[in-house]
């Protein structure tokens, strides 16, 4: 399922991805929050765990018995996250410095109680993926900020993709039965991609949504010229955390010796 967000997300909460309606299944509420230069914004779920991760901008940034905290990003592109993870009851506070700023919020029900933490950019596990493998048409930078290594009480996992110009993520084709959610943009941002969920393909475009359910594949390419990066949110499920991922039969041979790949001959 594609959603599309064609314009500038407005000042305050933009759901993408609500936790009703035909997107109930997500099991996850989504969206973004933009808060202008000195204002301040505040959330307070009573059932659900938080996630806010800073796309951009300048904040101050507090929430309950966590003191206060001024964090930056100057793009999504070039510098690792802030995120703050916190357990239900906990009341989060956002207000925008220098020029505002720009959060993707995930919310999701969870009775365990755990500590609130604040990843910093250099908490993140920043990796290039694919690196030596098919001929360096899958090499992409994947930032990992937690899971169930450094966050097993949480009932999420999150991280983001930057595709390279020309070249695939997300790839081999894989599938897992936890929900997933992809969120999208472009450097420049009238750049574009090319995804196939299950058997269905769909056009990308500058901060669109993807949603991803039980068996679906889900491979990406970016456009030449363009570069793509992509939020991934998970949720667990309940007695089968994400952890592995099923790589489709037919396509597992890609990742074997790269001279199997057949490659054009020069004259």
């Amino acid at each position: 399922m594609q959603i599309h967000h064609k314009t500038p997300f407005c000042r305050g909460y933009t759901s993408l991805s609500p936790r009703s309606g035909v997107t109930a299944d997500m099991l996850m509420d989504f969206g973004v929050l933009r808060v202008n230069e000195g204002e301040r914004y505040v959330s307070h779920q009573k059932n659900d765990e938080q996630c806010w991760l800073l796309a951009c901008g300048n904040a101050e940034l507090s929430w309950t018995s966590g003191g206060f905290h001024t964090v930056s990003r100057p793009n999504l592109f070039d510098y690792s996250p802030w995120c703050l993870s916190v357990p239900r009851g906990t009341q989060v506070n956002i207000t925008g410095g220098a020029g505002g700023c720009e959060w993707y919020y995930t919310a999701t029900d969870n009775v365990k109680p755990f500590a609130s933490k604040l990843y910093t950019p250099d908490e993140c596990r920043s990796e290039f993926r694919g690196e030596g493998t098919m001929r360096e048409t899958s090499t992409r930078i994947v930032r990992t900020i937690f899971d169930d290594t450094n966050r097993p009480e949480s009932n999420l996992v999150i991280g983001e993709v930057i595709g390279v110009p020309g070249k695939w993520s997300s790839y081999p084709p894989h599938h897992h039965p936890q929900p997933e959610i992809y969120h999208y943009r472009f450097l420049p941002s009238q750049g574009f991609g090319l995804t196939a969920i299950g058997n269905t393909p769909y056009i990308i475009r500058d901060k669109d949504t993807i949603l991803i359910r039980d068996g679906e594949d889900h491979p990406q390419v970016t456009a030449p010229g363009y570069a793509m990066w992509y939020l991934w949110v998970i949720r667990h499920l309940e007695g089968n955390h994400y952890g592995p991922q099923y790589v489709t039969e037919e396509h597992q041979w890609v990742t074997g010796p790269q001279e199997a790949i057949w490659q054009p001959k020069k004259s």
